[in-house]
Parts: C-alpha cells; sequence; structure tokens
C-alpha cells in the first residue's frame, strides 16, 4: 500500500512539472510574439535544463533563437528533436526555416515536405515552403503557401509580414497594403525599424492609389544602346521625358527599387512623396532614411517604362557625376542584356521574348530573389567545400565577402596588405581589408585572382531572407556578356573575347 501512495505521489509531481513546463512554454512563446526574445529564451532554457527530454521548449527556444538569427544554435536544437522524434512536424518546420535561413534550399525543401505530410496544419512549414517559391521566383505559389499560414496562425507577424511583402511583388498592391496594416496591429513595439519602414510604405501604396500597374512597358519592344564602363560599373544615360535631358544612371542588379540623387531630384524638381524608416546598405553605419519619389516615366533607348517608384537619397561619390541607379525593378520585365565586351544594354520586351520563343537554358545559371529585391546566386569559392550565396551585383565595382569567411582559417593566407576606401549607399567607410581570392566560380565560369574585400553583411542579411556571404561586382562579372531572363530566373554568361 505504502508503494502504491508512493508512485501515485511520483505520478502527480510529474504531471504538475509538465503542466508547469507547458505553461512556461506558452509565457514564453507569448513573449517571443512580443519581440522580448532575451526574456522568452531564459524561461525557455530553464525548461529545457530542467527537463532535457522537452521536445516542446526545444523547439520553442529553436525558433525563438531563429528570430534572433542565431541560426547554427536553432539547427542544432531541432535536427536533434528530428532525429529523435520522426513524426514531429514542428521539429521539421523549424529545421527547415533554420536551412532556409542559412541558404540551404535543397534540405529546407526536403523538411518543409516532411512537415505538412505529417501535418498539414504546420503553419510555419507552409510560411517557410512559400518564401522559397517567392526566393525561388515562383511567386504566385508562394502567395498560396503564406495566405495558407496567415490562415492557420492570423496573429504570427512573421507570415503576415511575408504575406504583405510576396503580394507587393505579385503586383496586388491592395492585398499587400490590408496585410501591411495587420502586420502593424499585431507586431511588436519593439520592431521599431520595421514598422517605421511599414508605415511609410503604407504611405506610399495610398499615393499609388487607383494605378493598375507600376513599371508598366510602352514604346519600342526591343532597343539596344551603348554604356561607358567606369570603375567597372555600366553608366547608361536614360531620361525622364523624350526630349528631356539625358541622366547618367549605373545599372545596379544589386537594387531592387531605382533611385536618384537628392541633387538631381532638386535639380529636376522631383519632390518626396512619403518617407518612412531605414533601409540597409554598404557603407557608413550600413542604414539610410527611405525617401519615396515617383517617375510617371522612364526612357531607356526606345524603351520607355511607365509608374516608377523611386528612391531619393544623398550620393556620397565624389568627383563622378551619377544621377541615379537603375534597380532590377525598372528592367524586370524584359530580357535584359549587358554585353561588357561591346559595351551594349539590349532590352527586348516579353511580347517579343514569348513570340521568338528565345532559348535561354543553354549555359544558363538559376538566380533567387531575396526579400530585399535583389538577385543571389551560387558561388564556388577555392578553400571552401560548399557553395556560397552571393549577390549578383553590376552596380559594385568590386567583389565583396563576409567578414565572418574573411576572418575565417582558410582565408588567412589569402588577406592582402591594402585598405580601401568603399563608397555605398548608406556612406563611407575607410581602411577595409582586402584580399586576393585564388578562384572564383560562377557555374562552369572561373575567374582567377580576383580582388575582394571583407565588410561586415550583417545589415545585409538581417532583411534578405537568407544568408549572403558575399557580393559578385564588376571586377568579376566585366568579363562577360551577361543576359538576364528575370520571368524564369536565371542568367548566361558568355565570356567576352
Amino acid at each position: 500500500m505504502v508503494g502504491l501512495t508512493a508512485l501515485a505521489a511520483n505520478g502527480n509531481i510529474q504531471q504538475t512539472e509538465a503542466a508547469e513546463a507547458k505553461q512556461l512554454i506558452k509565457q514564453a512563446e507569448k513573449l517571443t510574439r512580443r519581440g522580448e526574445f532575451i526574456e522568452a529564451e531564459k524561461i525557455l532554457r530553464g525548461v529545457v535544463e530542467r527537463s532535457p527530454e522537452n521536445s516542446a521548449a526545444k523547439l520553442a527556444l529553436g525558433y525563438n533563437l531563429l528570430k534572433q538569427r542565431r541560426l547554427v544554435e536553432a539547427y542544432d536544437l531541432s535536427i536533434e528533436v528530428a532525429r529523435a522524434e520522426p513524426k514531429n512536424s514542428r521539429a521539421f518546420a523549424v529545421l527547415g526555416t533554420a536551412l532556409l535561413s542559412a541558404g540551404n534550399f535543397r534540405d529546407a525543401k526536403i523538411s518543409f515536405i516532411n512537415a505538412v505530410k505529417l501535418n498539414n496544419q504546420e503553419a510555419l512549414a507552409w510560411s517557410g515552403y512559400g518564401m522559397l517559391d517567392f526566393y525561388e521566383n515562383r511567386i504566385l505559389q508562394g502567395l498560396e503557401s503564406l495566405r495558407e499560414a496567415v490562415y492557420l496562425e492570423p496573429r504570427e507577424p512573421d507570415f503576415v509580414y511575408a504575406l504583405a511583402q510576396v503580394s507587393a511583388r505579385a503586383e496586388r498592391y491592395k492585398e499587400a497594403s490590408e496585410a501591411y496594416k495587420r502586420y502593424l496591429q499585431i507586431s511588436p513595439q519593439t520592431e521599431v525599424e520595421r514598422r517605421d519602414r511599414i508605415k511609410g510604405l503604407i504611405n506610399f501604396l495610398r499615393f499609388l492609389g487607383n494605378r493598375q500597374s507600376l513599371y508598366e512597358v510602352d514604346g519600342a519592344e526591343q532597343t539596344i544602346i551603348s554604356f561607358k564602363l567606369k570603375n567597372d560599373r555600366p553608366i547608361i544615360q536614360i531620361k525622364l521625358d523624350k526630349s528631356g535631358e539625358p541622366l547618367n544612371f549605373i545599372l545596379d542588379t544589386g537594387s531592387g527599387i531605382s533611385v536618384i540623387s537628392e541633387e538631381t531630384a532638386a535639380r529636376l524638381k522631383i519632390k518626396p512623396i512619403t518617407r518612412g524608416g531605414l533601409a540597409r546598405g554598404i557603407g557608413g553605419e550600413g542604414k539610410f532614411e527611405i525617401v519615396y519619389g515617383f517617375l510617371p516615366s522612364v526612357y531607356i533607348g526606345d524603351a520607355k517604362i511607365k509608374n516608377v517608384p523611386i528612391y531619393i537619397r544623398k550620393f556620397h561619390m565624389i568627383n563622378e557625376r551619377v544621377d541615379g541607379y537603375i534597380g532590377l525593378s525598372l528592367i524586370s520585365k524584359f530580357l535584359t542584356t549587358i554585353d561588357y565586351g561591346n559595351q551594349t544594354f539590349t532590352l527586348v520586351s516579353r511580347k517579343v521574348f514569348d513570340k521568338q520563343n528565345i532559348q535561354t537554358s543553354a549555359l544558363s545559371l538559376p538566380l533567387r530573389l531575396t526579400s530585399s529585391g535583389f538577385l543571389s546566386g551560387e558561388v564556388n569559392l577555392e578553400g571552401v567545400e560548399v557553395p556560397l550565396n552571393f549577390i549578383v551585383d553590376t552596380g559594385a565595382s568590386i567583389s565583396v565577402i563576409s567578414n565572418e569567411l574573411a576572418n575565417s582559417k582558410q582565408f588567412s593566407g589569402f588577406i592582402k596588405g591594402e585598405k580601401m576606401r568603399v563608397v555605398g549607399a548608406a556612406g563611407i567607410t575607410e581602411n577595409v581589408p582586402s584580399l586576393l581570392l585564388p578562384r572564383v566560380t560562377f557555374g562552369s565560369h572561373s575567374r582567377q585572382s580576383i580582388t575582394a574585400i571583407a565588410l561586415d553583411l550583417e545589415l545585409i542579411n538581417e532583411t534578405s531572407g537568407f544568408e549572403q556571404a558575399g557580393i559578385l561586382g564588376g571586377n568579376f562579372l566585366k568579363n562577360y556578356c551577361l543576359t538576364f531572363d528575370f520571368q524564369n530566373s536565371k542568367v548566361i554568361f558568355v565570356p567576352v573575347k
């Protein structure tokens, strides 16, 4: 009888401990949703310490660490649970999100599929799968998955924010605006910068009003113009009206939106529409104020693009007259060729492209679209076994690798004594270390002895959606004729003669 009483007491204690742990996990999840990550982490680590077998606590901690961008720790926790509990859908959802954030698309996809097969109500898996589709330019499929995620967990701010982003990219501006408003209602007040950006964006979407579309293609269906190559960056002349003055714009595939300088905007009486938040960029403190403007039309050669959103910002370049930057969105509805050898820039409209059934599969390399709107491709560096995600950036005169990579043991022998001055969107950085990379490979194309600078890419990675290890700049790209097929997320590399 005494033994039975002891067993019952132990059972009651275990039940009480389990109930307390469950309550603590719920409390921590609420804190995580409110943006109080450190406090939530403390609670969850306490639960895991007391109950090392508690997989729910480990996964809640893993998700919390993902929010803090501590990807390796999140990966370690989730894969441990996934191996121990192969039927745990949440484990695969957290694991997939960690893998996707690190840029491992293949394994992330497998994890998301496993999660949804095990439990088709797993909202995190739907969200991750939606973003994976978005990055690989399957925008409408991504939109459907994100809608499912928001339906399943309507109070998760990250899901609503992702839905807004992808809706805007799909030109569903009303849906995007509603989702952004919803995000402001449910997101933590601690996310000050993101909230400020969204308030400005909502104001801009309100300005756009009933316009049917942005970046509307008009004029000639095909055009070819010459460009000048300065500091390994293509400078193209554009006009804002057919008889207007030619303006010097750098072609910048490292930017989603086009930019015009404060000086040029003032001279041409282009007024700001609204302001809101800070954008991320290279140089200075890594941030600059977002000021929205709007151009009724842009002429590139004989091509005309109507309804063009822009940023207006200060340019930090000295002794170089540049009026602006052509971002990806401006040219994304064309098949776009940058021939560095002949220094020509060609735009072919989608109508002609489809009609002529132009083939871009041969020698083409896949590209991905980041949350920030720039293109990313897989690059191999000598000394690194796995491919790395690099931004393909015609607007950068020199290639870049992350500080983290530059400081690793395998790169210690590549460091040059030369320090450089870097002028970026966010300002100027002095005494930047440089390296001489023995071999850089993109697809089947390799170049030897490529100079690169080492920069902190953390601010870029905060908004890119998946980790970028570097930037493929003009000192690599100038050796090729590049044809961008934005619709199919491909680029064709042909070496210049």
